[in-house]
Formats: structure tokens, sequence, C-alpha cells
């Protein structure tokens, strides 16, 4: 009866043998010693050379130092199957290194990965051929990105113009001018924080839960999570809970400041009291154009002058047109309201009292596309519509607007920090968003 060991100590000697055997390049002739134990035909140099890797110098290590040379043969170190083979030793592992939980996508080889290019494009690699750029081709085109864009490792970036998951869909708009319109206002296209399509910045948005996420805004210029004192994806705690987050910068509440509502501010005042000092004759505290400190206002934007008074009451902003011309160049502003010079009238100083035009001339100048005069809801005088001032709202060049049509932010048209423009909000420099609520500027109050 055979021992029991006797079966294992064969299979490893037969796997040893094999090892071995496989070591042997195939050029190898045993003629090159006369006998076992002669002497090798070689010289010394050119059994090293053979030994060598190509391109190793001469007095490199041999067998890549995991073996020794015998006449022109590398005999690998083997102290278990498989370790060290090769015809140079130049293998160590029989596996390649993992990736995605998978072995190698290609053909594994001497522990690298090789991959499947039988058709000769080189479109597989990688160190663990994970890129296919085969994904990038375009069916009906068959060209990488459809000509239009470049495939990194599976995935086409598109040339101006273009869009879509191989390119495949055009703009029908210029490249220079969806650059324009993704432009925020730091100069970055989307902020930084986005991919712009078409004059379309689509946001990277990191949170999952909420309906805006925390990046947002037209040119993704706004980033709520720095209103966080600590980033937590999942949690509501904006500026401390002492304040609200607009745009990613806090507006604190009464009694407290700091970047993020962090300081509680000491104030005689009751908060009911600081809000009564601050309303003052407006409806809204500092008339909404400010912010409420302990009884007093501190108006915005900083440093704009146009904004004054002890409720900020005064905004000399509502004395210029969309082209920032103040009272047309006819008037002076006052508090907010235009003082016309002689001989020139309206909110802006934009009528002349004198007209040299034919009424029959004028009238037509007044009609709109349905033939009414100032869409029935204004006067025409020297070829342009007044609307009535009992509609306050009514507005345009034919009193075809209607300005209640405008976002309110606070119970304010455009917030206060724009001009309504036919049911549109025109925001003022360093302000955003589609009721002019967002603050863009360096500082906020």
């Amino acid at each position: 009866m055979r021992p029991a060991g006797t079966g294992n100590f064969l299979l490893l000697a037969c796997s040893l043998l094999l090892a071995v055997l496989s070591a042997v390049p195939q050029n190898f002739s045993p003629s090159l010693r006369s006998g076992p134990g002669a002497t090798c035909r070689l010289s010394r140099a050119e059994s090293e050379r053979r030994c060598r890797a190509p391109g190793q110098p001469p007095g490199g290590a041999v067998c890549h130092g995991r073996g020794r040379c015998d006449c022109g043969v590398c005999i690998c170190h083997v102290s278990e199957p498989g370790v060290y083979f090769g015809p140079l030793c130049e293998c160590h592992e029989w596996v390649c290194e993992t990736y995605d939980g998978k072995t190698c996508a290609g053909t594994c080889h001497c522990g690298r990965c090789k991959c499947d290019n039988s058709d000769g494009n080189g479109l597989v690699y990688g160190k663990f051929c994970e890129c296919d750029d085969r994904e990038c081709i375009d069916d009906e085109t068959e060209e990488i990105c459809g000509g239009h864009g470049k495939c990194y490792c599976g995935n086409c970036y598109c040339d101006a113009g273009w869009h879509g998951d191989k390119c495949e869909f055009q703009c029908d708009i210029t490249p220079w001018e969806s650059k324009r319109r993704c432009t925020s206002p730091d100069g970055k296209i989307c902020s930084n924080r986005g991919t712009c399509v078409c004059g379309e910045c689509s946001c990277h948005d990191v949170d999952p839960t909420g309906d805006w996420g925390d990046i947002h805004g037209d040119t993704c210029e706004c980033d709520e999570r720095d209103c966080r004192a600590v980033y937590d994806r999942y949690s509501d705690d904006f500026c401390s809970g002492h304040g609200q987050c607009n745009c990613g910068r806090c507006d604190c509440k009464v009694g407290w400041y700091g970047k993020k509502c962090e300081h509680p501010r000491s104030c005689p005042l009751s908060t009911e009291e600081s809000i009564k000092k601050c309303q003052g004759s407006s409806d809204l505290p500092c008339s909404g154009r400010g912010k409420c400190e302990c009884g007093k206002c501190t108006c915005y934007p900083p440093g704009d002058r146009r904004v004054y008074g002890k409720t900020c009451e005064c905004d000399d902003r509502r004395c210029e047109d969309l082209d920032g011309v103040v009272c047309g160049g006819h008037g002076t502003c006052s508090c907010g309201r235009c003082v016309c010079e002689r001989g020139w009238f309206g909110r802006l100083c934009q009528h002349p009292r004198k007209c040299n035009m034919t009424e029959e001339l004028s009238r037509s100048l007044c009609e709109s596309a349905d033939g009414i005069l100032c869409s029935g809801k204004g006067s025409c005088h020297c070829g342009k519509c007044i609307c009535s001032a009992e509609e306050w709202y009514i507005s345009g060049e034919f009193c075809d607007c209607d300005d209640r049509d405008c976002d309110k932010h606070d119970g304010l048209i455009c917030t206060g920090n724009g001009i309504c423009s036919c049911g549109n909000c025109e925001c003022w420099d360093g302000w955003n968003g589609n009721a002019c609520e967002i603050w863009l500027g360096t500082e906020y109050p």
C-alpha cells in the first residue's frame, strides 16, 4: 500500500518539473554542452547576454534577479510552484490585480492585463483594460463621438456647439453665445460647478434630497453648502439656525451676526422694538432695502450711495432707465423721484412738452399691432404712449405689459433690486435671480 504522502509529493515534483521546463527557451539546445557536467560552449558574456531582458546593458541583472544563468538558460528560483516563471524569470504573479470587483477585463498574462484589440484599433486600454472607447462610436456615422468630440475611457467630451452621449446633437446657438450665457458673474463657466450645454448650465447637484440641491442658479453661482457651519448633506441646519441662506450667504436674524450667523449680538431693544424702529412708515423693515440691527438700518448693496435714508427709504436707482441714464438726462433725482427740467415731464422725464409732430403721425406711432391706441390703457403724446397712472402696474412701449407679472420677494417687485421690464426683472449690477433676490457681491449685509 502506497504511503499517504506519496501522492502529494509526486504532484509537487511534477509541478516543479513543469515550472523548470517552462523556463527553458524554445531555442535552447543540449548541444551547448558536450555532455552532463561538461564545460559550456558559450562564453560567459554570451551566456549572460542570453539571460538578460532585451535592452538590459552588459553587467545588468540576469534572469530579472530571480534565478541563475546556466549556459544561456535561466534556472528560476522556485520555492513553490509558479512563483517565478517565464524564459527569463520575468513573471511573478499568476493573476492580475482586481478592478471594480473583477480580475482584468482582458486576458491576464504574467500578472498584467493584455487587452483584447484583435482588430488592431487599440480602443480597449487601461491598466485593467477598463477603458473601452468602442462605447463612443456613433451607430449611424460609425465615428468616434460622431466626429464632434474626443473619447476618453468610454466617455465623449464634445466640441463646442455639440452635445449628447455621442455628440450627436448640435446646438441652435453659436458656441460663443452658449459660452456667454453660461458665464457666471465671476467670469467662470457655470461657476466651475456645472456643465454648459447649449447656453444652459447643468449644475453638479451633490444633494439628492432637495428640489434645488446644494448648487443652483442660472450659472450655478449659488452654493448653499457655504451656509452650513459643518457640512452635512442630510441636515438643514443653515446659518447656525439664526438666519436665511441666500445664494450661499447668510442673512442673519436680528440679534445675530457672523459669516454663518454664529455670533450673538447684544441689544437693549427687543426684536419687536428693533423692527418697529427700522420700519418707520414703510411696510417692511428698512423699506426692504437693508438690514435691521438693533433698531438701525444698514442699506444695501454695501457701499452703494444710491440707497440711503434712516430707513433706506430713498432709492435713486429708481430714477434710472435700463441703460442707466438718470431721469432721461433731463432732470435730477431726489430720493428716488425725478425732478424734471423745464420742458420735460414723465416718471423719468422722458417726454418733451412741445411736439413738432402732426397728430396723425403721433397716433400712428402709438398704435399697437391690433390697431388700438396704447392698448386702450394710456394716452398718446408725440408718438409715445403715456400709460394710465391709475393702473400703476401698466407699462411697456404700447402700455401692453403688466408689471404684476414680475416676480416678487419680500413683497417687492424684483425685490426692489431691479426694473420690471414687460413681466421680466432686469436686475441692477450685483443682483441676480428671477426676482433679483440674490446678491452676488463679495460682502453681504
